[in-house]
C-alpha cells in the first residue's frame, strides 16, 4: 500500500511538473511574441467610411506606426451598422495583425439584441479605451432659456412641443437625447436627419428648437452666438469648453452620454500584446501635438487599462439595452 501511494504521489508531481513546464512554454512563447511584435504592416478594421471616426482612427494609426516601426493600414468595412467590419474582426487570427478600432455604436449595434455573427464581448479581446468626446446641449437663440434649469422648467411647460434634432433614429445622439429626456422627466418631438451635419444646419436655421451633437461641432456656433450652449452631456465638465457645466451638474443627476473610440482585437490575443499596444497608446496619448490635434476635432484623450475597457463595454452594452427599451424603439 505504502508502495503504491509513493507511485501515485510521484505520478501527480510529475503531472504537476508538466503542468508548470506547460505554462512556462506558453509564458515564454506569449513573452516572444510581444518582443518580436510586430514584423509586418497592422490592419486597422474601421467600421465607417472615410471621414468622421475614420479621421480618429489615421491619426492614432500613424502615432502607432511611427512607434512600432510597421504600418497601420486602415481598412474601412462600412455597412449593416458596422456589423459586416467587425465580423471580419472577430473571425481574424488572433495575431495582433488585425486590430478594430471599436467606437460607441460598436456597442450600441450589441445594445439592439439581434442576432450577430458575433458577440461583442466574449469573441473579442479588449486593449483599451483611447479618447472620447461629449456632446453639447444647445438651443436656437430665440428660445427663451439661458441655463440647463430654465430649459428643463421651459421644456416641462410644453410637453411634446419642443422639436430637437438627431442624427438618425437609434443611434448615440437620439438615445443620448432620450436619456436626457428621462432623466429629467421631458418630452420632446424627435426630427431625425442623416448625420450630425444636417441635425446641426437644421438647429442652426431654426427648424428645430434644439440639438445635442458633438462638442467639436458645435462648438464654433456657440462661440459666434448662432447657437446658446447650455450644457455638456460628460459627468464631468470638458477640458475642450470648461466654462460649459455639464447636464449632471447642472442637475440632470446620472446623464453621462459620450462617444468614445478604443482597440479591440480577435479574443485570445496573447496578454504580452495586449499590454504592449496599451502601453504604447498611453505614450501616445501624453504627446502634447497629439492631445492638440484631437483637441481641435473635439476629442479628448482617456487612454484606460484592457481591463477598464472591457469592463466598460460591457456596462455600455448593458446601459444602452435599457435606454432603447425606455424610448420604445424597435428595429424595421
Amino acid at each position: 500500500m505504502l508502495k503504491l501511494c509513493a507511485i501515485l504521489i510521484g505520478l501527480l508531481q510529475c503531472g504537476w511538473c508538466a503542468m508548470a513546464q506547460a505554462a512556462d512554454v506558453s509564458a515564454n512563447t506569449s513573452a516572444n511574441a510581444a518582443s518580436n511584435y510586430p514584423q509586418r504592416p497592422i490592419r486597422l478594421l474601421v467600421l465607417f467610411p472615410p471621414g468622421g471616426s475614420d479621421t480618429v482612427a489615421r491619426i492614432f494609426g500613424q502615432r502607432a506606426a511611427d512607434r512600432l516601426g510597421q504600418p497601420f493600414v486602415i481598412d474601412n468595412r462600412p455597412g449593416a451598422a458596422g456589423v459586416i467590419g467587425a465580423d471580419i474582426a472577430a473571425k481574424s487570427p488572433p495575431d495582433g495583425y488585425t486590430l478594430l478600432f471599436a467606437t460607441a455604436s460598436f456597442a450600441m449595434t450589441s445594445a439592439w439584441e439581434r442576432k450577430l455573427p458575433y458577440d461583442a464581448i466574449r469573441d473579442f479581446s479588449t486593449i483599451g479605451l483611447l479618447a472620447y468626446t461629449p456632446f453639447m446641449l444647445t438651443v436656437h437663440p430665440t428660445l427663451p432659456v439661458n441655463t440647463v434649469k430654465e430649459f428643463i422648467a421651459y421644456a416641462k411647460s410644453k410637453p411634446d412641443q419642443l422639436n430637437v434634432s438627431t442624427t438618425g433614429t437609434g443611434g448615440i445622439g437620439h438615445l443620448g437625447t432620450a436619456s436626457l429626456a428621462t432623466l429629467a422627466g421631458l418630452r420632446f418631438n424627435y426630427v431625425p436627419y442623416k448625420g450630425t451635419g444636417p441635425a446641426l444646419t437644421a438647429a442652426l436655421a431654426g427648424e428645430v428648437h434644439f440639438t445635442m451633437v458633438t462638442i467639436g461641432t458645435s462648438l464654433p456656433y456657440a462661440r459666434n452666438g448662432r447657437l446658446r450652449a447650455l450644457g455638456v452631456s460628460s459627468a464631468r465638465r470638458s477640458a475642450l469648453a470648461p466654462d460649459i457645466p455639464s447636464l449632471a451638474e447642472a442637475g440632470v443627476t446620472g446623464m453621462d452620454v459620450v462617444t468614445w473610440y478604443g482597440l479591440s482585437a480577435p479574443r485570445n490575443l496573447p496578454t504580452a500584446i495586449v499590454n504592449r499596444l496599451n502601453r504604447e497608446m498611453v505614450e501616445i496619448s501624453k504627446a502634447n501635438d497629439y492631445r492638440e490635434q484631437i483637441a481641435a476635432l473635439g476629442i479628448e484623450p482617456q487612454v484606460t487599462s484592457p481591463q477598464d475597457f472591457g469592463r466598460y463595454m460591457q456596462s455600455e452594452i448593458t446601459r444602452w439595452s435599457q435606454a432603447i427599451k425606455d424610448a420604445g424603439l424597435t428595429l424595421n
